[in-house]
């Protein structure tokens, strides 16, 4: 015989308990299990976010990535347009300087025109004078 019909004969309520906890042990089990599928649902769950987080992360550090390329690339865009604008500015202030030269020059061959003009006109009136 098992230990456990022994003592029934002997000490009933001792039995009933061992029963009662024969009984309670599979749904103990049975809790147990489903407290081990829920950790099951639960670390999958963590283990879906785990990944999703890593593949944030590698996403980021490729755009990252990307960004300081494209940073790189402006960088040196800027670089030279501004070395391209120093250098419209020296040709600009060149042109300015010509620009100023030729305005004293168109000055002076305006002066020159006038003197001649009055010139012309002293010796067409001289003319007219003699014709007289």
């Amino acid at each position: 015989m098992s230990e456990v019909s022994i003592e029934s004969e002997m000490f009933p309520e001792v039995a009933e308990s061992e029963v009662a906890d024969e009984v309670q042990e599979p749904a103990q089990e049975a809790a147990h299990s489903e407290a081990l599928a829920l950790s099951v649902d639960e670390f999958a769950a963590l283990e879906e976010r785990v990944l999703r987080a890593v593949n944030l992360v590698k996403r980021e550090r490729v755009a990252r990535v990307a960004a300081e390329e494209h940073a790189q690339q402006m960088e040196a865009k800027l670089a030279d347009h501004a070395m391209k604008l120093n250098e419209h500015a020296v040709q600009l202030t060149e042109h300015l300087t010509q620009v100023d030269q030729l305005q004293g020059e168109v000055k002076t061959l305006r002066a020159e025109r006038d003197h001649v003009r009055q010139r012309v006109e002293r010796l067409l009136s001289q003319l007219d004078a003699l014709e007289i």
